[in-house]
């Protein structure tokens, strides 16, 4: 077990090192929520409150753009797998003892750090033009936004590593992007769905992204009555995404 340990860690290492050098990590996935942030506040600044436009509310607004950021580390891991797939780093990486679940753990820990680190980045933002616009925002709350975040993050990933193994990194980014232009369109994230009907709100229920978005604004509100429901649909969708990953890479690589 000590030696597994030790070449998942070492795996792992290296998958972090090949995304600190890459500067798209820094732009997406530190940098883009940041301007997120900013812009969507100016935005709704502008909007007069008899409208009653509260989905760009700090406390709304910092949850759906962490998920939406999230979102960008699909691509990132499926340029990253894609790329060592192309290149046969992977296959002679497989002489070694290492295991398809070994080197799915070492893909996921590195990026899964990021996604944490894209949380807090994030939420110390979100704090601070809480501060400058006269709103608070309550620190337990961020936390638990990190906590309950864990399953969409994973969500991402296994994307990312679903079709990082499956296809080339020529298509893996188009494929990628579908999947974030979903995320954004029926996340719940710059609309109101608690006001809206039919098949697109149905279609939103259905997918992980809406419930991402609200279990965030729960735990920023401290609000936890129903949350567990939204996790599970989240986690449900995580388990199917890396049960079709690890056949994936059994039988692609």
């Amino acid at each position: 077990m000590k030696e597994r340990m030790y070449r998942i860690s070492a795996f792992a290492e290296r998958v972090m090192l090949e995304l600190l050098r890459d500067p798209l990590s820094y732009v997406f996935a530190l940098g883009f929520p940041l301007v997120m942030l900013i812009v969507m506040t100016l935005l709704s600044e502008s909007i007069p409150p008899e409208a009653e436009m509260t989905v760009f509310r700090i406390d709304n607004l910092a949850p759906a753009v962490y998920v939406f950021g999230l979102s960008f580390l699909m691509l990132f891991t499926a340029l990253l797998v894609s790329k060592d797939r192309t290149e046969a780093f992977l296959v002679r990486l497989y002489i070694s003892p290492m295991s398809r679940a070994d080197f799915l753990l070492g893909y996921t820990i590195p990026v899964l750090i990021l996604a944490v680190l894209q949380g807090s980045v994030t939420m110390a933002t979100a704090f601070g033009i809480a501060a400058f616009t006269g709103d608070s925002l309550n620190p337990a709350g961020m936390a638990a936004v990190l906590a309950v975040s864990v399953p969409a993050a994973l969500l991402f990933i296994g994307f990312g590593l679903l079709f990082g193994v499956l296809f080339s990194d020529k298509t893996a980014p188009p494929l990628s992007s579908v999947v974030i232009s979903l995320s954004s369109f029926l996340g719940g994230m710059w609309m109101d769905l608690s006001h809206m009907s039919g098949v697109l709100v149905m279609l939103c229920d259905l997918l992980p992204f809406r419930h991402a978005v609200d279990a965030g604004r729960m735990a920023l509100a401290m609000s936890f009555d129903g949350i567990g429901m939204h996790l599970a649909v989240v986690s449900a969708w995580t388990a199917a995404v890396y049960l079709l990953a690890i056949p994936a890479f059994r039988k692609k690589l």
